[in-house]
């Protein structure tokens, strides 16, 4: 066995299939998109080779800026409230009475999908007869908003069924990893008279420190490019108040059939997501990693 993994035409046999794969399903679609936002074309006719274009009409394209800030936004909303996630894996990881039970709990937003998700929020939001309103009304408002129709209020409302539904998720990573940290270390602070708000600042939070970089890098750059809820929800309505990259490069490509400049969209989406998953691993970068055994 030593002998054939010693091979490297053995080692290269076996990379093979998984670089094709990649290579098909990453690396080429992102060169074509790149190579679509060039040209001129409607998605089915023949291209029109016009350079860049399309590229210069995004940077002067007004909707698109503001598609970009509501990404950003959501990016922000997204990454702090990774905040509250990280607390509530503190609070379930801990021995306390009624945390098997909210293990199961939350874990209920990842088992439905987005559309779902969806569905469930525009009737929680309906202005006549959604739960949010009627409650309202019980505790004496007699004007509730119509969260989703309001152009100052459309953005935050969507942003709430967002986090919820990944709260999970990002609660189910930050349990594993507080629950793979010795808990001699966590006996022997205390024993040194350190109680539960020093022991996760001073030991819990460096010892996860790598995950929750993890956490920032997937919250930020999925929220940058996060289309299906938004779309089912509003459209990016109304009046673009919830447009956000994502869907105002669907609406360009595949409602306007502007295929090329919508091409053009995603490719400068992906620059922009490497971009600042660069930033956050500059601002996040540290000299050494706490180890543990």
């Amino acid at each position: 066995m030593d002998q054939v993994m010693s091979n490297k035409k053995v080692i290269a046999l076996y990379v093979l299939p998984s670089l094709l794969l990649i290579l098909g399903i990453v690396y080429i679609p992102i060169l074509l998109t790149g190579y679509y936002g060039l040209n001129e074309w409607n998605g089915i006719g023949a291209m029109k080779f016009i350079g860049l274009d399309n590229y210069q009409a995004l940077i002067q394209d007004s909707k698109f800026w503001n598609s970009a800030w509501h990404s950003l936004l959501l990016a922000v909303f997204s990454g702090l409230s990774l905040i509250l996630y990280l607390i509530v894996a503190m609070v379930v990881s801990a021995r306390i009475k009624g945390a098997n039970l909210f293990r199961k709990i939350y874990l209920i937003p990842m088992l439905l999908s987005s559309v779902a998700i969806a569905q469930l929020w525009l009737r929680m939001y309906n202005p006549t007869n959604g739960i949010i309103n009627s409650f309202l009304v019980s505790l004496g408002v007699s004007d509730p908003p119509a969260w989703l129709a309001e152009p100052s209020l459309v953005l935050f409302a969507i942003f709430i069924p967002i986090i919820w539904q990944y709260a999970g998720f990002y609660i189910l990573i930050y349990y594993s990893a507080l629950k793979n940290i010795p808990t001699s270390l966590e006996e022997a602070a205390k024993i040194d008279g350190a109680n539960a708000m020093q022991i996760a600042w001073k030991i819990k939070l460096p010892l996860i420190m790598e995950v929750i970089k993890v956490t920032i890098v997937l919250s930020v750059v999925g929220s940058l490019k996060y289309f299906d809820l938004i779309y089912v929800m509003t459209g990016g309505g109304p009046n673009g108040a919830s447009e956000v990259m994502a869907s105002y490069m669907y609406i360009e490509a595949f409602k306007s059939y502007n295929f090329g400049y919508g091409s053009a969209i995603g490719f400068f989406l992906l620059i922009i997501c490497l971009v600042v998953t660069w930033i956050i691993r500059k601002l996040t970068a540290t000299k050494e990693t706490i180890q543990y055994s």
